[in-house]
């Protein structure tokens, strides 16, 4: 089934945190991700506090569209790392624009969920919102590529002070 075309629109916006898309330092940011009140009512985000965990799925809207490259390229175009495919990689640069992430929640304030370490800027379009469950997370080992765990050495570390 190729060539099937999706419509999708946004069920909330984040909100404050960072305002430009940036490689490290993600630690402690904390934002908003509003939803829409014009959709949605409080009744939503009904035991959405039990949980300490969201995943979000959001919508990469700052990226360029023309530094798409669908074959191999080197992640952050670093030389010393191996040129990756496409689906090798987690960075913005996605076919559909995609992203996902895993951020703390703090507090449900009506449709504001008050949030930590979400790695998508002020303004970021939210497709999606789940809580985190425990066992649908990875089963068995886990192996990972090592120029990954060097490229994300300070992913979530604390901001550096300007």
């Amino acid at each position: 089934m190729t060539g099937q075309v999706f419509q999708v629109e946004p069920v909330a916006y984040v909100v404050g945190g960072r305002v430009e898309p940036t490689d490290d330092y993600w630690g402690g940011t904390r934002s908003i991700i509003r939803i829409d009140a014009s959709r949605f009512g409080p009744e939503s985000t009904t035991g959405l506090e039990e949980f300490s965990h969201l995943e979000i799925v959001f919508r990469f809207h700052l990226t360029d569209p023309t530094d798409l490259k669908l074959g191999a390229r080197r992640a952050r175009d670093n030389p010393d790392w191996p040129p990756v495919g496409i689906f090798g990689h987690r960075n913005m640069r996605r076919i559909n624009w995609l992203g996902v992430s895993r951020c703390r929640l703090l507090k449900v304030d009506g449709l504001d969920l008050h949030v930590e370490d979400l790695d998508a800027v002020d303004g970021t379009p939210v497709l999606d919102i789940k809580p985190w469950f425990v066992e649908m997370g990875p089963r068995g080992e886990i192996k990972q590529a090592p120029w990954s765990v060097e490229m994300l050495r300070n992913y979530y570390a604390p901001a550096r002070p300007t």
